[in-house]
């Protein structure tokens, strides 16, 4: 999921600038990878961006090394940045209650702790935005079934495979609307805001060439060109395999907690994780991703959270007289410092009254901020359609 508006020299309005930043100690941007600070520096000055991601709890490893990273390196742009927690999409699939209440806290929390900035940036949840779901049903109207039919999230979300048809009978008694019409509710989203840039990886390809397509049917059945087609941009995101099984990504849906780093855990948690994670048996330390692909994706992930840069090959020579318990012990600890001032910052918002305003306060404003935002593409919209 992903999720980005306005001219070069437009500035946020006062509403979203009211959050006190001087109350709690949130973490500057923590250095990110030399391809992700030359995206940032290509993309064209006064681009609006939109990113989000959804509330399913603390991001892990791999969500920060992707894309969450780039997000904060945004800001040192003059891009205007829009990002979304998108728990509209999270109900897709049934969540209780209370879990979705929680997640949707803690993922907040996690994008201030990384270093995302209320007042450099918009932070807001999508149910708080309206325009989010009315421009969806807008688009529904213009949008094609059998294109919808052949997206594979709702496949692989409904547990279809993937050459079944949504018109087919049984996989129409078992996938619901909202789960096949995810890809135009994400279009809404990008659309809404006028978003020249979005950042995503390549396995959202397809849903980000959806949303052009929905711009493009909707400009040419009302005559207009309300809707921008948006510039997609693929992340240089880090590739984070699975500590239990170094051939899948790291991932909150494996049934193994062992298998992801999340970004609030203890030192001690960290080092129990990697204590357990899938190497070899083979004597010595080497980089050889298809013969020794644990071994080379713990290096990996050391170069990803090594402050030099080195390579994961540098690495594996500099250790390569160790015991792979050793490696483990000093990975682990390379991973708990790069980590140590997000957990704390983390701790410090979802541990705190001041925490939990400062929270509450970032949201109204981002809301308030993505809510100005949409409104005049809102107002095009409702023209072009004949209800203005």
């Amino acid at each position: 999921m992903r999720p980005r508006l306005i001219s070069p020299k437009a500035r946020w309005p006062r509403s979203a600038l009211r959050c006190r930043h001087d109350s709690l100690a949130i973490p500057r941007a923590l250095s990110t990878s030399t391809s992700q600070a030359r995206q940032v520096s290509a993309i064209p000055s006064g681009s609006t961006v939109f990113s989000g991601i959804q509330p399913t709890g603390v991001p892990h490893l791999g969500n920060w090394l992707g894309a969450l990273q780039q997000w904060v390196e945004f800001q040192r742009s003059d891009s205007r940045l829009l990002f979304s927690i998108v728990d509209l999409h999270a109900i897709t699939v049934p969540q209780p209650a209370e879990q979705l209440r929680q997640w949707r806290q803690e993922s907040l929390a996690t994008l201030l702790a990384i270093g995302l900035d209320p007042k450099r940036c918009s932070i807001f949840f999508q149910s708080q935005v309206s325009a989010h779901a009315e421009l969806m049903w807008i688009l529904t109207c213009t949008s094609s079934l059998g294109h919808l039919s052949r997206m594979t999230t709702w496949k692989s979300k409904a547990a279809i495979p993937d050459d079944v048809s949504a018109l087919d009978v049984a996989a129409k008694a078992k996938a619901k609307l909202g789960l096949l019409a995810y890809p135009v509710l994400q279009a809404a989203d990008i659309l809404v805001h006028g978003a020249t840039i979005v950042p995503v990886g390549a396995d959202q390809a397809q849903h980000l060439e959806f949303a052009r397509e929905c711009a493009r049917n909707f400009n040419a059945a009302h005559g207009t060109q309300v809707l921008k087609e948006p510039r997609v941009v693929f992340s240089p995101a880090a590739r984070v395999m699975s500590l239990r099984d170094p051939t899948q990504k790291m991932s909150k849906s494996h049934a193994d907690v062992r298998s992801r780093i999340v970004l609030n855990d203890s030192d001690e948690t960290i080092k129990s994780k990697l204590k357990v994670s899938l190497t070899d048996s083979l004597d010595g330390i080497t980089y050889e991703p298809e013969r020794r692909p644990g071994v080379a994706n713990l290096l990996q992930i050391l170069s990803y959270v090594d402050a030099e840069g080195r390579s994961p090959h540098e690495h594996a020579i500099a250790l390569r007289a160790h015991s792979l318990r050793a490696v483990k012990e000093h990975i682990a600890d390379a991973i708990s410092s790069r980590l140590a001032p997000i957990r704390h910052a983390y701790k410090d918002l979802m541990g705190s009254s001041l925490g939990r305003q400062r929270l509450a306060e970032a949201a109204d404003a981002g809301a308030e901020s993505a809510r100005e935002n949409s409104r005049a593409t809102m107002q095009r919209v409702y023209q072009a359609i004949g209800m203005l």
